[in-house]
Formats: structure tokens, C-alpha cells, sequence
């Protein structure tokens, strides 16, 4: 029988899958609601934007309901659906999608503010989460950690490259999206730490001991017939507690950010959002001139 730490675990990430999938429901229809008062790219941003959290959400809910812990093969669920090879091929599409979506809002501020780091970063996101996902599978198939080691160091990387885009369109743009600027500068340098204080350093230890015992990897073409047709059920606490804390934070927190976005403002730089009151300016001179004419 399942034990209870796991059972409430498990429990918790179902209910929060499902609070996350509501959420997003409730977005469509909030994003639908305030359509006309877009303007025309702004729409097709949020569409997409939209779009890509749908891949995402769904994706995590679907990892939080069938959680596998890959390396060693474990799950909960005695299903092909529970094999490493179907959750780690969701796993890859749905980050792909997350980092998507920041890199089409890091363009589109970057564009706005015209900050060339902003645009540099925002073109290097998705390639360089596509090598982190190389890393993953490689240690996926093969059983060495030491391809998770560069995964997380990508990951950390990228979110540095955030942290220091926002910082550089921090001046450019308007004081009253700052906060929005704040929320996601804390976001991204907490996650950088994690991942750099703890998750790489975590996943280093692991390879050194698998070094230390001489442990056996598979190769490519091994890892890919294992993962597909090998999967081991197991209910103890003990051979899940080492991924409660970065599964349940992934599945909560990235998920409600991913969401988050969908509802991010239209960026604008400060001399932007005063050319208007300019042109009215204008105008009005122009009134005066023909009034005394």
C-alpha cells in the first residue's frame, strides 16, 4: 500500500493540477473579455502566450498525477503512461514551451525599450534550453547524473540572462510596470540559486558516488529500450523524498508564473507613453495658430 507521506504528497500535487488547469481556463476567458481594448500584436502575443501555457500546464499536470522519478525508473503507477519515456518526452515539450513564452515577452520588452542584451537574450533562451534537454535525455537514457549537472547549469544560466535582461530594460520602462519587472527579477534569482546551490550541487554529489562505486551506464541505444519497457512501482517515502521539494515547487510556482504571463502588461518605454500627450500638445499649438490666423 502506498504510504501516507506519499499519498498526501501525491494528493497535493493532484489538487494543485487541477487548481492549475481552472486557472488557466479562467485566463482564456479573462484574455477574452479584454480582447478589443488590445492592439492587434498585442493579441497575437497573448494568443500565443496563452497557447504555449496551455502546453505547459497541462503537460505538469500531467507529471504531478503519473510522477516518475527518472534515473532510477520509479513511479507510482504500474502503466506505460507511468514509463520514463512518455514523462520525460512531455517533460521536454512543456519546458520548451515555458522558456518560449518568456523569450517572446523578453523580446517583445526588449523591442519596446530597445535593449540589445534583451534582445540577445531572448533569441538565446530556447537554444540553449534545447541543449539542457539534450543533457537531460542523455542522462536519462545512459543513467549519469552528470548530464543533469549540465542541464541545471543551463537552466540557472537562463535564468540569469533574465535576471540581467530585466535589469538592463529596468530604466527604459514605465515606473508603473516596474513592479512586474520586480516580480519577475526576484523570481529568476531565487530559481538561479536553487539551482546552483542546490540542484546542481545535489545532482554532482550523486555522480561522484555512482564514480566512487564504479557504477555501470547504459549506452544510448540501451537507455532508450529500458526507459520504454522498464518502470518500478514503489510507495516508500524514502525513495521519493529526494524529489518532494523541486517537484512540488515546479508543479506550483513555474506552472503559476507560466500563467502569469498570459496577463502581462503591453510594454512601453517612458518616451512612448509621452508621444501622445506631445501629439496632443502639438495639436493644440496648431489650434491657437489657426484661431489667430
Amino acid at each position: 500500500m502506498m504510504s501516507a507521506d506519499v499519498f498526501s504528497w501525491w494528493t497535493l500535487l493532484c489538487v494543485v493540477s487541477a487548481i492549475n488547469i481552472l486557472a488557466w481556463l479562467t485566463s482564456g476567458l479573462a484574455l477574452n473579455r479584454r480582447w478589443s481594448a488590445l492592439d492587434a500584436e498585442t493579441r497575437a502575443m497573448r494568443r500565443l502566450q496563452l497557447q504555449l501555457s496551455a502546453v505547459y500546464v497541462f503537460g505538469c499536470a500531467f507529471r504531478s498525477v503519473t510522477p516518475v522519478f527518472d534515473i532510477p525508473r520509479i513511479c507510482l503507477f504500474n502503466s506505460w503512461l507511468s514509463s520514463v519515456a512518455v514523462g520525460r518526452s512531455v517533460a521536454t515539450c512543456a519546458e520548451l514551451c515555458f522558456v518560449a513564452q518568456w523569450a517572446l515577452m523578453l523580446r517583445e520588452i526588449s523591442r519596446s525599450t530597445g535593449s540589445r542584451f534583451g534582445a540577445f537574450a531572448a533569441r538565446a533562451l530556447v537554444p540553449l534550453v534545447a541543449v539542457a534537454e539534450i543533457c537531460s535525455w542523455y542522462s536519462v537514457l545512459t543513467t549519469s547524473n552528470i548530464g543533469h549537472v549540465l542541464e541545471e547549469s543551463i537552466w540557472g544560466l537562463s535564468a540569469a540572462l533574465l535576471v540581467a535582461s530585466v535589469g538592463a530594460v529596468w530604466t527604459r520602462c514605465l515606473r508603473t510596470h516596474r513592479h512586474v519587472l520586480v516580480t519577475w527579477g526576484v523570481a529568476g534569482a531565487a530559481y538561479a540559486a536553487y539551482m546552483f546551490m542546490v540542484d546542481v550541487p545535489r545532482y554532482w554529489s550523486r555522480w561522484l558516488a555512482d564514480e566512487a562505486h564504479g557504477r555501470h551506464y547504459m549506452s544510448i541505444v540501451q537507455g532508450m529500450r529500458d526507459v520504454a519497457s522498464r518502470w518500478l512501482v514503489s510507495y516508500r517515502w524514502d525513495d521519493w523524498k529526494s524529489e518532494v521539494i523541486w517537484m512540488t515547487l515546479y508543479f506550483s510556482v513555474a506552472v503559476w508564473l507560466s500563467i502569469a504571463l498570459i496577463h502581462a502588461p503591453a510594454f512601453q518605454t517612458r518616451m512612448a507613453a509621452l508621444e501622445p500627450n506631445r501629439l496632443r500638445g502639438g495639436l493644440g499649438r496648431s489650434g491657437n495658430l489657426a484661431a489667430e490666423n
